[in-house]
């Protein structure tokens, strides 16, 4: 459903992506792993538009992805982003967020809206502060609402870009849940995450990067019990001890 082949994107002299060859099937999970600054967020980014890339192609169902043709406004309806930041609307409550973009971009009848808002927000445990505004929720509410408003606009895919490293430890759990379940109803989904737990139980694929390169990837369980790169091996290890640290 989704193919990069051959990606390059730099930031003036310095290249962020370099040859980036990426496959995801529809209802499949690809988790993307990695230091910070190894290209992972500006890879979904450059798949949903918001960047352009240098060379290279990638394709969203046979569709050539280019932020300078018009065609880049569906697509975008097409493969929704959950951000690190939830960005909603202050201004406006839980409930409004999640109709905003149906009734503004898909130009759906507001009560038509309204009904799918509600039903969103009870799937994402929140039909109870559908009324509330955002500096009233926690920061794991936030993103659930988030999560509802990506829902909202039907889309084919879901990019998500550390969804819960904003969030306090104890609000982590109940976003990976909703994923988790989104996951098991066969929604596509590319996750740039920390979250090694999630990436080995939901995760078909794991692709860790380093230096603008997938320097390996494979099933989640394979790279993350037995990676065979040393530089995948050497994150691993890293992570797990700062999770020990944390613990301790």
């Amino acid at each position: 459903m989704i193919e990069l082949k051959g990606v390059y994107k730099h930031f003036g002299s310095v290249p962020v992506l370099e040859g980036v060859d990426l496959q995801v099937g529809q209802g499949e999970v690809v988790c993307l792993i990695g230091p910070s600054g190894s290209g992972k967020s500006t890879l979904l980014r450059c798949i949903n538009g918001l960047e352009s890339y240098s060379r290279g192609e990638i394709l969203v169902s046979g569709q050539r992805v280019d932020r300078n043709d018009k065609s880049i406004h569906q697509l975008r309806t097409r493969v929704a982003m959950v951000f690190q930041r939830f960005n909603l609307f202050p201004h406006r409550t839980a409930l409004e967020n999640v109709m905003e973009g149906p009734i503004y971009v898909l130009k759906q009848h507001p009560q038509a809206a309204r009904k799918q808002a509600t039903a969103l927000l009870e799937k994402v445990g929140l039909a109870h502060r559908m009324d509330a505004y955002s500096d009233a929720l926690s920061g794991g509410q936030q993103q659930r609402v988030a999560i509802a408003r990506a829902l909202a606009m039907n889309p084919q895919a879901i990019l998500f870009d550390e969804p819960t490293s904003a969030l306090d430890p104890e609000l982590v759990g109940e976003v990976l849940t909703v994923m988790r379940r989104l996951a098991d109803e066969g929604m596509t989904m590319i996750v740039v995450t920390h979250e090694m737990g999630f990436a080995r139980d939901v995760a078909d694929k794991v692709c860790f990067l380093h230096g603008g390169h997938i320097v390996e990837a494979g099933p989640a369980k394979t790279v993350l019990s037995a990676p065979q790169h040393p530089r995948t091996q050497d994150f691993l290890r890293r992570l797990l001890n700062q999770t020990d640290e944390v613990a301790s």
